[in-house]
């Protein structure tokens, strides 16, 4: 028999207690940078070395955090279920943890690109610096889709969770644009799990069961109700 096809979609919370943090934590700052300044592509333009400065920090804060037992629990949970991570995380905490099918909505902070040509994408484990160019000779910057940046992989997101057999949300606030839509493609009798500790509003949604907790404990609870649903 085919296994339920779980799909969680996740955010900052998830990572946050790995010890990374999130803007939406510090009234618009992040680790006491203004998003607009570091996250844009006008900062981009205004100010390149502050950008890569700033994603060259949070890129050495990645490598030393450490997946947590959510990350670990939902990458467990394929061996259940068919197990599809749709996350709004740059990190690769999901992916070290044991997941398999990980889509990153706004990219990732282990990969860089052209300035000009989105297809010339590299790893990267160290710092990107003015004058590192790719193959077209342009720029490099970080892989990372900033704000006010189309998502490119919001298509793919809306079709595997429209498929969803079981959707979770898990450390987002559902304010995010486009993934915060992402539950609308979601049909309306599938069961929905919503794991924070800020449940957003949700009253629009049905079949709803909402765990108000930190990711870690809420996942605890949530391999519970999937057991029990078995």
């Amino acid at each position: 028999m085919a296994k339920k096809k779980l799909v969680v979609l996740t955010g900052a919370g998830i990572s946050a207690e790995s010890g990374l943090k999130t803007f939406r934590d510090s009234d618009g700052l992040w680790e006491g940078y203004d998003i607009h300044e570091v996250a844009t592509p006008r900062a981009w333009k205004k100010n390149p070395q502050l950008v890569l400065d700033f994603y060259n920090m949070r890129r050495q804060d990645v490598a030393k955090a450490q997946p947590n037992a959510a990350h670990k629990a939902l990458a467990d949970l394929e061996k259940e279920f068919d197990v599809h991570i749709i996350t709004q995380n740059i990190d690769d905490l999901h992916e070290r943890a044991g997941s398999t099918k990980v889509l990153h909505l706004h990219g990732e902070i282990f990969k860089m690109r052209s300035e000009q040509n989105e297809e010339l994408v590299y790893e990267i484990k160290g710092d990107i610096n003015l004058g590192n160019l790719a193959e077209d000779k342009a720029q490099l910057r970080p892989h990372i889709v900033w704000f006010e940046e189309p998502v490119p992989m919001i298509e793919k997101a809306a079709y595997i969770a429209a498929e969803a057999d079981i959707f979770v949300v898990v450390g987002t606030s559902l304010v995010v644009y486009p993934a915060a839509g992402l539950v609308h493609y979601v049909a309306p009798f599938v069961p929905k799990f919503i794991i924070d500790k800020n449940i957003p509003e949700t009253g629009y949604l049905q079949n709803l069961t909402v765990i108000e907790k930190p990711a870690t404990e809420g996942v605890k609870d949530l391999l519970q109700m999937l057991e029990k649903m078995e």
